[in-house]
């Protein structure tokens, strides 16, 4: 059976909607980019909504609404609905039109420059938000760092001889041990025993529940259960409640210098525990069963099963885990803030980085705390990427 020339080549109608696409799709691209310039200006003036219903009124005949809206304004709930539909509209709606016609334009340039233009089309947006939004400040930061105020010799003197900050820089090692350490160590043996129980997936629930509130939810609970009150007052903490029901005298948990650190990370391991204990229960769950029952057979316990079988076989989701929580231990700042303010040698490294910007406006100070976190981050991501590129994910 043989095909005809004139059956291979393209009829006249796709000739024609192709042409059409390759004109419309880049005119409606760059009308969508103006509406997208236009909303953000739309989006940062207040009486923008108001403006907006008037002309709508005005356009359908509704006169006397938009006068009452001219006397009056509009309800401020009105404003915030009008603001949300018009940033979702815009937002997906124009970023949808835009791509669709930078595509279409992409392609009429051909098969070769199609392949080489086109990753840098919709790739390069996201690489610019990353360059504004996170390479240009960090750049910012660090000459921020070494030229404001005292200069570099002062700013970082500061960060390593104040002693309030030598305390802060303490508090930020203990921080990261503790809290890291708690979390991973409690949420692996918890991984490891809610997996032999009959309502596992209740018990789960229950530890991971606090990952469902903000840290300063959480700080807000911990506060009332650290409360304290003289002896012999009514005690409505409940740390000194049960304190003082066993006879000894209730404690300012978070006025102590020797227990209120130590008070404040664990409030950080009851938040991360339950991550800890869901990402390590579900490597636990994918190890062969078969590696586990030969350890049986051999005679093994099970205290050697955990710590010389299971716990080198999840070392990877281990690391992983640890090197997250170690992440968010370092930047922590809603706990310490909301609990002490930092008072009572209870400063950590963000909490102090925030009051020097905007309590003590010392901008050097407070960008050389940033670039003490930053230089401090930067190892614990190394040996995550490693650790996942050891794990065959992202090599």
């Amino acid at each position: 059976m043989t095909t005809s020339a004139a059956s291979l080549a393209p009829s006249r109608g796709s000739v024609v909607w192709h042409a059409i696409r390759r004109f419309v799709a880049p005119l409606a691209a760059v009308v969508a980019l103006v509406v997208i310039w236009w909303s953000l200006g739309f989006l940062a003036d207040a009486d923008a909504p108001a403006r907006l219903l008037i002309g709508l009124y005005e356009a359908i005949g509704l006169t006397g609404e938009a006068e009452a809206i001219r006397a009056f304004g509009i309800p401020s709930l009105t404003a915030k609905l009008i603001l949300g539909i018009v940033a979702l509209l815009v937002g997906v709606g124009g970023i949808w039109i835009v791509y669709i016609g930078a595509n279409a334009l992409v392609e009429s340039l051909g098969p070769t420059w199609s392949r080489r233009v086109l990753p840098l089309v919709f790739v390069g947006p996201g690489l610019l938000l990353l360059g504004v939004f996170l390479v240009f400040p960090t750049v910012s930061t660090i000459g921020t760092s070494l030229t404001e105020g005292e200069g570099a010799a002062g700013n970082f003197g500061f960060v390593f001889t104040d002693r309030s900050m030598l305390i802060a820089l303490r508090n930020n090692v203990l921080w990261l041990v503790l809290a890291t350490g708690g979390s991973v160590a409690i949420g692996l043996v918890i991984a490891t025993l809610v997996d032999r129980v009959k309502r596992e997936a209740l018990a789960k629930t229950f530890i991971f529940l606090p990952m469902a509130i903000s840290m300063v939810g959480a700080a807000v609970i911990w506060r009332f259960v650290y409360a304290w009150q003289p002896a012999g007052q009514p005690q409505i903490g409940a740390a000194n409640a049960a304190w003082t029901a066993i006879g000894n005298d209730p404690v300012a948990w978070l006025q102590v210098p020797t227990l209120n650190t130590f008070a404040l990370i664990l409030v950080m391991v009851w938040l991360q525990t339950g991550f800890a204990m869901v990402i390590l229960s579900a490597a636990i769950k994918g190890l062969p069963s078969e590696v586990i029952e030969a350890a049986r057979m051999d005679g093994a316990r099970e205290s050697q099963i955990f710590f010389r079988v299971v716990v080198p076989m999840i070392r990877g989701s281990i690391i992983t885990v640890a090197t997250t929580i170690a992440i968010a231990v370092l930047k922590v700042f809603d706990i310490v803030f909301v609990t002490t303010g930092g008072r009572f040698e209870t400063e950590v490294v963000a909490n102090r980085m925030f009051t020097e910007f905007f309590r003590f406006r010392n901008f050097g100070h407070a960008a050389a705390l940033a670039v003490v976190l930053f230089v401090a981050v930067v190892p614990i991501m190394i040996i995550n990427v490693r650790n996942l590129r050891r794990q065959g994910i992202g090599s």
